[in-house]
């Protein structure tokens, strides 16, 4: 079992991340810092962690669909720090499964203490399920990360798909600039006009139907992957990409 006291930053301001893991380390965290959600789900699939420290401004993936997939896929709490104050932003972290929103600058000896008020309900949830007179004694496996999903990448380097099997798709510019905005907010519908203004269709029979054309083919197209891309159609609105995906 992980120690109570392991977190995870993922910040990717240098300067920021030094000073933040220098305080908390000296306030008896374990802290381990990365600077993109790819460098985060690499580290989460080696490692437990009980706490993540996340900004919202990652240069790979928004940092309210990582709060998302952390929420779902994993049994870690949630501090968002960041420097966006709007009331949008808090409600959307706090609907991704953000336990606190903090806002930046921030004095690190606010931030330690939520990160002690949020371990000790875990060490607390823990003592309760390990105790010999919990009812009919039963067996609680500890708290712990569960395992990462298989998961896509996009690469901005050489225009290529990856897929969960590490099977190389090649796409053109077209394709490339459609699956990076369907990559950029994963399972959330982007509407159809902001599709054709990204693509540079006009909103009119022909712009539609190129449009529909373009996803039709990039579903269906294979290099010596056999599935499909999983792009999936919300009728009458727009597109989502509907599987884990970060972008490099």
């Amino acid at each position: 079992m992980a120690s109570s006291k392991q977190i995870i930053i993922v910040e990717d301001d240098n300067d920021f991340l030094d000073s933040m893991m220098e305080y908390l380390s000296l306030s008896g965290f374990e802290v381990t810092g990365v600077k993109s959600a790819l460098e985060f789900y690499y580290s989460i699939s080696l490692q437990q962690y009980q706490l993540v420290i996340l900004d919202i401004g990652l240069p790979d993936q928004n940092g309210i669909v990582l709060a998302d997939y952390v929420r779902k896929n994993t049994d870690m709490r949630i501090i968002m720090l960041t420097a966006q104050s709007s009331l949008e932003s808090k409600v959307a972290a706090y609907q991704a499964g953000a336990d606190v929103y903090l806002v930046k600058p921030i004095d690190f000896a606010e931030l330690s203490a939520s990160l002690y008020s949020l371990l000790g309900r875990l060490d607390t949830q823990l003592q309760t399920l390990q105790d010999p007179n919990t009812a009919k004694k039963r067996k609680q496996a500890p708290l712990t990360t569960k395992p990462v999903l298989a998961q896509w990448t996009l690469s901005r380097s050489n225009w290529t798909l990856c897929t969960p099997m590490e099977e190389e798709i090649k796409l053109t510019s077209k394709e490339f600039n459609l699956l990076e905005s369907l990559a950029s907010n994963p399972n959330e519908v982007i509407g159809r006009q902001e599709l054709l203004n990204i693509l540079e269709y006009e909103n009119d029979e022909f712009g539609n139907s190129s449009l529909d054309a373009l996803i039709h083919r990039l579903r269906h197209k294979k290099g010596e992957f056999n599935g499909k891309i999983p792009i999936k159609t919300a009728h009458g609105t727009g597109y989502c990409f509907s599987s884990p995906i970060i972008i490099t």
